[in-house]
């Protein structure tokens, strides 16, 4: 079935996360220690729970496949949710260490500037991070993942905090070594910030939440359909990578079962060949005219 394979193309840009995450924290968190750079140290820290947060994804991604079951007759593509929500509560755990490892730090009377071998490692880990959440999100796009739009999400967010620490190394060379401590409480709050979108994100899933101006959109697609009189109700939530959508239509009163049917299928064609929607459950009721009566 295509969703499972494009879950399965998923978990490839999972792995090369997990693999970046180890091969940069390893790099940054050596050249951290070494250079005496507070800014490449928390940014390390940080890539080390981006490899815990990945696993999680890889984790939900590959629950996600798993068939229907007696006890899972929709599949189990909620997992794919819920490990992008274990991913943020990584994220903020580490985000407030970082916080209160760099703020101890900026107050310390005996502050030396980093050696200048901390900024280049972090601009070269900051493009290497940038081409890794181009990859993802483009994947995550394609799939329709939310899991793997978290990862992309925090990939970004991990380029942002190298160019940060980059920038903060350079200004502590010119006299202000207080900087790569401020840039490193800089990078605790983004951290803090990527968590808690993320976080938001998969509550308002799991909890049946959708995007008003897509369900919008939804509508209007469906009204365009030959032989819909109108919309009388339409839901949408997410299931994972899926999209599960319920519309009551009516239609005249005059239609026999078959030509009502044709209607419905017309709908489903259009949502899958449109926005690539497989689950569309469409209730039909007869005009108000034959109601009234």
């Amino acid at each position: 079935m295509e969703i499972y394979d494009d879950i399965k193309k998923g978990e490839k840009g999972a792995w090369i996360s997990i693999i970046t995450y180890i091969c940069l924290s390893i790099f940054k968190l050596g050249v951290g220690y070494v250079s005496n750079s507070e800014a490449l140290l928390a940014d390390g820290f940080n890539n080390t729970t981006d490899i815990i947060a990945s696993i999680a994804v890889l984790i939900g991604l590959k629950i996600s496949r798993k068939p229907p079951d007696e006890d899972h007759p929709y599949g189990h593509f909620r997992a794919e949710t819920i490990s992008a929500m274990v991913a943020s509560f990584i994220m903020i755990s580490v985000g407030i260490q970082v916080l209160y490892q760099a703020a101890t730090g900026l107050f310390s009377p005996e502050i030396q500037a980093p050696d200048m071998i901390a900024a280049w490692t972090a601009l070269i880990c900051a493009a290497i991070m940038y081409i890794v959440y181009r990859y993802n999100v483009q994947l995550a796009k394609k799939i329709n993942s939310q899991a793997m739009m978290a990862a992309a999400q925090d990939n970004r967010s991990d380029a942002l905090v190298s160019i940060g620490a980059f920038i903060g190394i350079i200004g502590s060379q010119f006299g202000l070594p207080w900087l790569d401590s401020l840039t490193a409480v800089v990078v605790g709050l983004i951290i803090c910030k990527t968590a808690w979108d993320i976080f938001r994100e998969a509550t308002h899933t799991l909890t049946d939440g959708f995007d008003e101006e897509m369900l919008e959109t939804f509508k209007q697609t469906i009204e365009k359909t030959p032989g819909v009189e109108w919309i009388k109700d339409i839901k949408a939530r997410r299931h994972g990578s899926s999209v599960l959508v319920d519309a009551v239509i009516t239609v005249d009163h005059k239609l026999n079962v078959i030509q009502s049917h044709k209607i419905t299928e017309e709908i489903e064609m259009k949502m899958m060949n449109e926005y690539r929607i497989r689950h569309v459950h469409v209730h039909i009721e007869p005009s108000k005219k034959v109601q009234n009566h």
